[in-house]
């Protein structure tokens, strides 16, 4: 007997927020500073509509990899938005943590 492909989406979306409901407790989203960032330097590309991207984040010490939105970057990190649980999360990363963006 095989897995349900139909729910499948469903099923793991609701795995990952309870894997980030349990990350959050160990701290806050962690984001890169002003000084890693450079935006006095680099120039920052904002999407109108955002690209489905996973990327990797930490809340505290713990990492763990999201579905997310990119909603903007640079030559060097990018922005990203995901929700779980109801809640909204934003956070700046290296573009290396992400995966799926298309520049």
């Amino acid at each position: 007997m095989g897995a349900s492909k139909r729910y499948a989406e469903h099923y793991d979306a609701v795995g990952e927020e309870r894997l980030v409901a349990r990350a959050a407790a160990a701290g806050p989203l962690r984001t890169l500073t002003r000084a890693e960032l450079e935006l006095d330097v680099l120039p920052v590309t904002t999407n109108p509509r955002p690209e489905r991207v996973r990327a990797w984040v930490r809340f505290g010490d713990e990492p763990l990899r999201v579905r997310a939105e990119a909603v903007m970057w640079t030559a060097t990190a990018v922005a990203i938005r995901f929700h779980a649980s109801g809640t909204e999360y934003r956070c700046w990363v290296w573009s290396s943590a992400v995966t799926g963006r298309q520049t």
